[in-house]
């Protein structure tokens, strides 16, 4: 378990440094620049916006400096946003779009699971039909349709939700239910398949012989092997949902991470964008080793070991 916590360590480095230089480079590689406009900046004050961002430096220098920066946590200054460093940025924007993408998650759990084990459970039924063709509509919908579309009808024909902005709990709603459509839909096709075929299994049939009720095999056999496919899915999605979701934040006007980002590209803030890339590279890949580790209590079978041990 230490060797595999070490080694976890040592990758996630490995990515950030990664994802950093490539980030870095493939910025910098882009014609223009975050200060050129559409109408030229006189020379002189080019030229001192240059140096106060240290802009006519050598590319390697800017490299050097910015791994420097990185390795003492600091991000930078943002382009874009005076007086403004990425960090704050990210300290801002990122709890807005963690509470909703929590939020949306965890609906996506609390509704797509059970929906998936009633499916599987009711196999070519009518509850099975019904459910997945929500979910097929739900998986082929983009999120970005369906914030429109319940923009549409809840905020604009039924005016019973703010289309827009954030603050309130009803500020949460369109904008969670637009960013949970796939992950729903998503849980209840793989939570489907999955209990399927661990009703299909040997031991599912020994537990019903020795006389277990068809609930205590569901809930002590089933839906704990089922659930396995669902918590590798969870790594990916979490970090992604939780990082801000770019559109879905510009649709509803939420001051999250994603609104930053999308705006940075528009202006070029290289800083902002390098760093917020990083910021999510990392919280990916801890999310996948908190997956891993999920693993291990879910299953006492799975063992975060070297093959030696």
């Amino acid at each position: 378990m230490g060797s595999y916590v070490l080694r976890r360590f040592i990758s996630v480095i490995l990515v950030i440094f990664v994802v950093a230089t490539a980030t870095f480079f493939l910025m910098h590689a882009i014609p223009g620049g975050p200060f050129k406009r559409e109408k030229a900046l006189p020379p002189a004050i080019q030229r001192n916006i240059e140096e106060r961002y240290k802009l006519n430096d050598p590319l390697w220098k800017q490299y050097v400096d910015y791994i420097g920066n990185l390795l003492r946590g600091d991000l930078g200054p943002s382009y874009k946003y005076l007086g403004r460093s990425v960090n704050d940025i990210i300290r801002e924007g990122f709890p807005i779009s963690a509470h909703l993408g929590l939020v949306s998650v965890v609906f996506a759990l609390l509704v797509g699971v059970p929906c998936g084990i009633i499916s599987a459970l009711k196999q070519n039924q009518w509850q099975d039909n019904f459910i997945m063709a929500f979910a097929i509509i739900g998986v082929s919908v983009p999120s970005f349709v369906m914030a429109t579309l319940l923009m549409y009808v809840f905020a604009v024909k039924l005016q019973w939700l703010p289309a827009a902005m954030w603050g309130t709990p009803k500020h949460v709603i369109l904008p969670m239910l637009a960013l949970a459509g796939f992950p729903t839909a998503f849980f209840a096709r793989l939570m489907r398949s999955s209990t399927l075929d661990v009703l299909s299994q040997d031991y599912i049939r020994t537990a019903r012989s020795k006389g277990l009720s068809w609930g205590a095999v569901v809930y002590k056999h089933v839906i704990k092997n089922a659930i396995l496919p669902v918590v590798t899915y969870l790594g990916p999605l979490i970090a992604g949902i939780i990082t801000g979701s770019f559109v879905v934040e510009n649709i509803f006007a939420i001051p999250g991470l994603g609104r930053y980002y999308v705006t940075s590209i528009y202006n070029r803030d290289y800083t902002t964008i390098m760093g917020v890339t990083i910021f999510y590279s990392a919280l990916l890949v801890m999310l996948n080793f908190l997956v891993d580790i999920a693993y291990c209590w879910i299953d006492p079978r799975i063992k975060l070991t070297d093959a030696k041990e």
